[in-house]
Parts: structure tokens; C-alpha cells; sequence
């Protein structure tokens, strides 16, 4: 029997999860309020700091089963909603992301647990209880959200060709016969066949394994885009391994291993074709002139130990009149190359009518690294045709037999590009080594460096200089081919212009044949303090106004970004402890932040331009890096990398300049490995040539085969990725790609960027795509070098053609 008083309530499992509420609630609420009053004190938001504290009272009052705990957790969240919408500069899924995810959560959990307080009426906790619920569900849809695009652009009134050019109005060549597909650069294949209708039919067609070395130091990057010429494909692995292949079925015709070896930046983008009966450089009566049995068609390579070697196209021989038995030494007279360990080619060689242009890279460490003189060469015999040496400017008549180039100067590691009409050929230049200090630069450097050189393909005498940055210490070497295509000014004339796309995300569009800005370009002051010791920084640097600026807008503290509240708060903290003046931020002694950073905005695969509708294509990165300059008494805190990008991360990489002995380079990023910056870290964009603004812009690549911490999500969020390589777009309004973090090849419908196809691939690819029509069956392919990304733990080498399906279903 009972005295009719209620029985005690039964705890079933509502205590404990109220007081794991409770104790999760007070460690998120210290972390939170130790970062964000460490936050404070450095000038940022105030936001964490008192959200901490808010959850640390939450906490107590729910040990304390205090009934205003519900009204806190519905005050903390509802005030959370409102700075978020507020601190937000760009309102969007990913920038609201971190903000409100953790806090929903949090206030979903409190619901719950208000729903066991015993205080609170059965109503209340009914409505606690279904409130906890709509937030689960709330947060369940955010995450499958996450696996939909956000942050793309659509404009599509920016674009001026209602109906695209007819493609006899077109020249264009059948062949692909040049790193960019034609000698202009547009990587514009004429070919409609496959269209966005049919494009999901695409299956592989065959597959052809290089043999290259994926292992072992010096392995490098496969980066190549084959040559196409009639029904022969030509190939190169990072080891300058060539190979003949078959158009249509993928197997081998011939095979030339140079046994090239070099210890830093081993990469081969492609190789050069030099055709004796299609050059129209030489007069019948010279061609007339030359040796019975010369080779008419032929291959150059610039090889990874710094040698050019001529290759008859159809025997894969080496052509024994060409310098000594087939092989010109590139090492001659340029200083201590050690090996290529400090100087090699990682380009093409550029065909100018019978001679041949050829740069490389410098390792850009010390005063009196390897020269950057860039050379050009007869294809026929090998002898040095002129010499663009910037530190003998005269350049006088080079002794052959013991040739010596200027030390450290300017070089041009990317590629060159031919204009056969005005006799000109553009050399894209980097800095002259040391990189992040010029105290003491020459004039050389100041003039030449990070520019644009028109040099005349004759003489190799200087016909005009266009400079990108002003003293260069940020590494902006200019990283891509210089694209030539006739663009209107701002008068409505077109002109013979030449675009170039850069690290600073800036891209300049120039006369070339005065090298006079086509579209605006302003001078605008930037700040030069705090300046490194002994430093003497540029007053102004050229900002592109006239052209759209990608993925080089200023950063903020705002702006950082997290996979949760809790590395975006680290974040916040990492940036304001940094030095950031915008772009152009003076190297220092205390952790400075640049972006975009010398790993682009856009890089070394260039653009590709829509010639039907005057629609350009580039792919860009958005990666800020976080550096610090480190002198002698310092440099001994910090292991040494000679590793290339991205490889020397986090270490001290060599600069022995002025007072300094290194530089720290860091990505801006998480505990989790994120980068700080709002996503997307990589985009595709889509530009009018004749508006100059942008018609569409989507992120570009999944997480799939990465994540926090380097660890493969297997989840393809299209969070939009650093990309690499370039795209080639097609007559039939088509953009292919693969240089994402993520292994696959995609096309994108040209004039919305939506993405209409993709294929798995086994590694990473950061090549171009090659796409050409073979002239014995009609068929046509998209081919990709497969080769991985750099330090990525898929590795290939592989090349992989894709084509529609015969009629009968067969395949190769």
C-alpha cells in the first residue's frame, strides 16, 4: 500500500546523458574560451571567447539541473545564428559550415538534455525532445548537402557569342604538334564527334604503361601531354623515357630510353617535332643542300641531365648529324650545374622554323647558381644558334667550344612560345636566384625578372620587356605558356595580342609586337613594411584591372576558415599572428602569409580557349602559404629540405641571401591539414575574351582520394581542390580536365561548367588532356598521361585513351 504520494522518477539512462552532455559541454566550452581570449589578444573576434564561457555556465547549470539551462541553450545557438550571419563576408554553404555545425549540434544534444530535466512540465520536454530531433534532421540534410556543388558563379549574360564561329573560319590543324596543340597555344581541339549528348558513352579504349620509374628518390611527376602527328602518338616519362605509340590501338612502335637522371624537379611536360618538308624557314635550295639521308622528321628532348637529343620520328634513333651522335651537352657553359642537380630543362623545346628554343629550370638557392640563359638551337645539326644571355645583353658571338653564361640570372622553365609572323619568339621569366631576398640584385634581375621577354627568334636580341612583378621575392616566376589570340581592346579593334596567366592570379593580355597592355593594367602602391634586413621592396606593383582577377581576393580574419569551430578558430589565431598586408606582403623575419602563393593562383598547364566562341578556360589554386625568413643564428632550430613542392613543407628550405640563411614555408592550414581559406581551393573558370568577364565558375575536385589529414575520405564532397595541369576544350562545346586531387578525368559543358562526364582514374593526372582524331579510322580519342600527383600515394604509368564505342560494340 502507498500513501498516494508520486513514486520517485526512475533515472533510465537520463542522468548519465545529461551529465555526458554536461562534461562534453564544459571541455568544448574551455577549449573554446582559451583560444578565443588568446583570439582577443591578438585584435580578432570576440565571438569565441564568450561562447566558451557560455558553454562552461551550460555546462554547470546542467550538472546543477538548473532550469535555465534550456533558455541558455537556445540564448547561445539563437546568438551563435546571428553573429555567424553577421561575421560571414561571403554568405554561403561552406563559409556557414563551421560556424553553426558544432553549435548545432551542441543545441540539438541540449535539447535532449533538457528533455531530462525533471522540473520542466511534460510539454516542454515533449518540445525539447521533437526540437533535438528537427535539429538531428537538420544536420543529416547540412551533410548531405555537402555532397552537392556549392560556390559556383553563373553568368551567363557575360557571354557575347550567341552562336559559335563556324570552324572552316578556323585554321587549324589536324595534328597536334606542340605542347598547347598548335603554335599559338590555345589547346583548342576542332573535333565535334564526341558532344555533351554522347559524351557518357565514353569508354576506355586502351590503356599503354610507360615502364616509368614510380619509386625511389628522382621518381618525379608524370606532367606530359603526347604529341599526335598523323597516326603516331609521341610520349615521355619524368625520365625523358620516349615512346611511339600506335593512335588507335595504343601499342608501341618504338621505344628510346636516354637514361636521364636528376635528383630535384624531374618532369617531362612533352617533346618537341621538328617536320624538314613542312618548314618554310629554308629556301628549296637549302633543303636542296643538305646531307643525302637527313632525317626529315625528327623529336627533340631536353632531357632531365641537360642534354637535347634528336630523335629520327619514325625509327626512334638517335640522328647521328645532330651535335655528337644524336645529343647536344645543354650543360656547357651555363656554371655548376652539378649533374642537373642545379640546372636542367623541365620544359619543351619550341620549334622556330629550323632552330630550336630551349630554357630550364635553376635551382634558386645561393649567389652564383647556373645561369638562365635561354638557347636556341639548329634542329638539323645541333649548333648553337644565339644565345639570350641578360647578363651579356650584347650577346656577342659565343665560343662553341668553350661556351660561359652569366651566373644567376633570369631563366624560363616553362614554355616559350613562336610567333612565326612577327619573327618573335615570348620568353615567360622567373626571379634570378636567391628567391626571397633581392637586397642586392643587379640590374639584370630588376629588369627582366617575372616578365614577359619578346625576343627576336633570329638573333635572340631583346625586342620588349613586360615585367608581372616588380623585385620579385615571393617566387611569382611566371609559370605558363604565353597563349597567342587576337582580342578586342577596349576601342572594340582586335589585336594581335598575347594572354598570360600568373601566380598572382592577375592575367595580363598584351600587343605582341609592342608589348603594350591590350586590356587595363594599374600601378597600385603596396605596402612595404615591415621589410626584411637590407631589403629594398618595389613602391607599386601591376595589378590586371581590365581582366577578371581569379582566386585573388584579399584575405581576412573572417575569412578563415575550418572543418569545425575549432580549426577555424585555430586558424583565426594562426592569421592574425601573422604578418598579412594584402597582396605583395614584404617577406620577414616573423611569419608573413602570402596569397596567392608561389604555388598559384594559376600554375604551369595554362589555358585553353574555346576559338569558336572566344571563351578561355583556366584552372587556378588557392592555397595560402604561411613563411618566414630565418638568418644564421636561427637556421639551426629547423630541418633542412631540398625536397620540391610540396615536399618541403614545414621544414626550413635553403636561401642563403643577405642576412638569411632559409625560408619556412608552411601551408596555412589546420591541425586537420585543411587549408585556413574558405573552400574552394580550385576552380575552373570560364572568361569572354570580348567582355572580359566571367561566364561561369565551379569548384573543381572531390575528397574523395584525400581529407584531413592526408587520409582518403572516400566521400566525393566537391569541396573544390588545389588543381595542376590544364584543360582542352573541344568545337563541340566540351572543357576536359584532370589535374584534381581527386583521380579523375572530367569533361564540363563549356558553357555552363556543369559537369557532364568523368572517369575513374587510377592515380592522380596532371597533365593536359590530348584529344585528336585519328586519320586511318576516324576515331576520335581523349587521351591522359596517368601518372599521380605529387607525394600522393596513387601512383601510375599509365596512358589511357577514351572513345565512343564502334559501331558493333568493339573495342581496341
Amino acid at each position: 500500500m502507498t500513501d498516494g504520494s508520486p513514486l520517485p522518477r526512475r533515472s533510465n539512462g537520463r542522468g548519465v546523458f545529461r551529465v555526458l552532455f554536461a562534461a562534453v559541454t564544459l571541455i568544448i566550452g574551455l577549449v573554446l574560451a582559451a583560444g578565443g581570449i588568446r583570439l582577443v589578444t591578438l585584435g580578432g573576434s570576440f565571438y569565441y571567447a564568450l561562447a566558451g564561457i557560455a558553454y562552461v555556465i551550460l555546462a554547470v547549470l546542467f550538472l546543477k539541473k538548473h532550469r535555465l539551462a534550456p533558455t541558455l541553450t537556445i540564448a547561445i545557438f539563437g546568438a551563435t545564428v546571428v553573429w555567424a550571419l553577421f561575421d560571414t563576408p561571403e554568405f554561403g554553404f561552406w563559409a556557414l559550415l563551421p560556424r553553426l555545425v558544432v553549435p548545432a549540434l551542441l543545441f540539438g544534444l541540449g535539447l535532449w538534455a533538457s528533455a531530462t530535466l525533471e522540473a520542466m512540465p511534460a510539454h516542454l520536454r515533449r518540445a525539447s525532445f521533437w526540437g533535438g530531433a528537427a535539429t538531428a534532421g537538420a544536420l543529416v540534410l547540412t551533410l548531405v548537402s555537402a555532397f552537392f556543388p556549392h560556390g559556383a558563379i553563373y553568368a551567363p549574360e557575360n557571354l557575347s557569342a550567341k552562336t559559335p564561329l563556324p570552324l572552316d573560319k578556323i585554321n587549324a590543324s589536324d595534328n597536334w604538334t606542340t605542347f598547347g596543340r598548335n603554335a599559338n597555344g590555345t589547346r583548342f581541339a576542332p573535333f565535334t564527334d564526341i558532344n555533351p549528348e554522347n559524351v557518357n558513352d565514353l569508354q576506355v579504349a586502351w590503356t599503354y604503361h610507360t615502364g616509368r620509374r614510380t619509386t625511389g628518390p628522382g621518381a618525379g611527376v608524370d606532367e606530359n601531354t603526347p604529341l599526335q602527328i598523323g597516326n603516331v602518338l609521341y610520349s615521355c616519362t619524368p625520365e625523358n623515357l620516349v615512346t611511339a605509340l600506335d593512335a588507335d590501338t595504343g601499342k608501341a612502335l618504338w621505344k628510346f630510353d636516354p637514361h636521364a637522371h636528376a635528383a630535384e624537379h624531374v618532369t617531362c611536360r612533352g617533346v618537341g617535332y621538328y617536320d624538314l618538308d613542312t618548314d618554310t624557314s629554308l629556301t628549296p635550295a637549302q633543303k636542296a643542300a643538305l646531307p643525302a639521308g637527313t632525317s626529315h622528321q625528327r623529336l627533340l628532348i631536353s632531357t632531365v641531365d641537360a642534354r637535347l637529343i634528336a630523335l629520327d620520328a619514325h625509327t626512334g634513333k638517335p640522328v647521328a648529324d645532330f651535335g655528337k651522335g644524336g645529343s647536344v651537352d645543354l650543360a656547357a657553359g651555363m656554371g655548376p650545374v652539378e649533374r642537373g642537380k642545379r640546372y636542367h630543362p623541365t620544359s619543351v623545346p619550341v620549334l622556330m622554323g629550323h632552330n630550336a628554343v630551349v630554357g630550364g629550370w635553376v635551382r634558386d638557392i645561393v649567389h652564383g647558381e647556373p645561369s638562365g640563359a635561354v638557347r636556341a638551337y639548329s634542329a638539323l645539326t645541333g649548333k648553337l644558334a644565339w644565345v639570350w644571355d641578360v647578363g651579356n645583353p650584347e650577346n656577342p658571338a659565343v665560343n662553341q667550344q668553350d661556351p660561359h653564361f652569366s651566373l644567376e640570372t633570369p631563366n624560363v622553365w616553362t614554355v616559350p612560345t613562336y610567333d612565326r609572323d612577327l619573327n618573335l619568339v615570348y620568353l615567360p621569366t622567373g626571379a634570378g636566384p636567391p628567391d626571397y631576398w633581392g637586397g642586392d640584385r643587379n640590374k639584370a634581375k630588376e629588369t627582366f625578372g617575372a616578365a614577359i621577354v619578346a625576343v627576336d627568334a633570329s638573333t635572340g636580341r631583346t625586342r620588349w620587356v613586360f615585367q608581372t612583378v616588380h623585385h620579385d621575392v615571393w617566387d611569382y616566376d611566371i609559370p605558363s605558356q604565353p597563349v597567342l589570340y587576337d582580342v578586342t581592346n577596349d576601342k572594340g579593334v582586335k589585336v594581335p595580342a598575347l594572354i598570360q596567366t600568373t601566380k598572382t592570379g592577375n592575367i595580363f593580355v598584351l600587343d605582341r609586337r609592342t608589348g603594350k597592355p591590350v586590356t587595363r593594367v594599374v600601378e597600385r602602391a603596396v605596402t612595404n613594411n615591415p621589410a626584411a634586413e637590407g631589403e629594398h621592396l618595389a613602391a607599386t606593383q601591376p595589378f590586371s584591372v581590365g581582366m577578371p582577377g581569379i582566386g585573388n581576393e584579399r584575405l581576412s580574419e573572417r575569412k578563415m576558415w575550418g572543418v569545425s569551430t575549432f580549426d577555424q578558430l585555430y586558424c583565426r589565431i594562426m592569421f592574425k599572428d601573422s604578418v598579412y598586408t594584402g597582396a605583395f606582403t614584404p617577406p620577414g623575419e616573423k611569419p608573413y602569409i602570402e596569397f596567392p602563393s608561389l604555388l598559384g593562383g594559376m600554375n604551369w598547364g595554362g589555358i585553353s580557349i574555346d576559338e569558336t566562341r572566344d571563351l578561355m578556360f583556366v584552372n587556378d589554386m588557392r592555397v595560402p602559404l604561411r613563411m618566414m625568413l630565418v638568418n644564421e643564428k636561427n637556421a639551426s632550430k629547423y630541418k633542412i629540405s631540398m625536397d620540391e613542392v610540396p615536399g618541403f613543407m614545414g621544414t626550413l628550405r635553403p636561401q642563403v641571401a643577405g642576412p638569411y640563411r632559409g625560408v619556412r614555408i608552411d601551408v596555412l592550414q589546420s591541425p586537420l591539414a585543411v587549408p585556413c581559406n574558405t573552400p574552394p581551393f580550385g576552380t575552373m573558370t570560364a572568361i569572354d575574351l570580348k567582355t572580359k568577364k566571367v561566364v561561369w565558375q565551379v569548384p573543381l575536385g572531390t575528397v574523395r582520394d584525400t581529407g584531413p589529414m592526408g587520409m582518403k575520405t572516400h566521400m566525393p564532397i566537391p569541396l573544390g581542390l588545389p588543381t595542376l595541369g590544364g584543360p582542352t576544350a573541344t568545337a563541340s562545346g566540351l572543357v576536359f580536365f584532370a589535374g584534381t586531387e581527386d583521380n579523375y578525368l572530367r569533361a564540363l559543358d563549356s558553357l555552363t561548367g556543369k559537369e557532364v562526364w568523368k572517369a575513374r582514374l587510377p592515380a592522380g593526372a596532371p597533365a593536359a588532356p590530348l584529344i585528336y582524331r585519328s586519320p586511318r579510322t576516324g576515331r576520335q580519342y581523349v587521351v591522359i598521361s596517368v601518372g599521380g600527383m605529387s607525394h600522393a600515394a596513387d601512383v601510375s604509368d599509365t596512358i589511357i585513351a577514351f572513345a565512343l564505342p564502334q559501331k558493333g560494340g568493339s573495342t581496341h
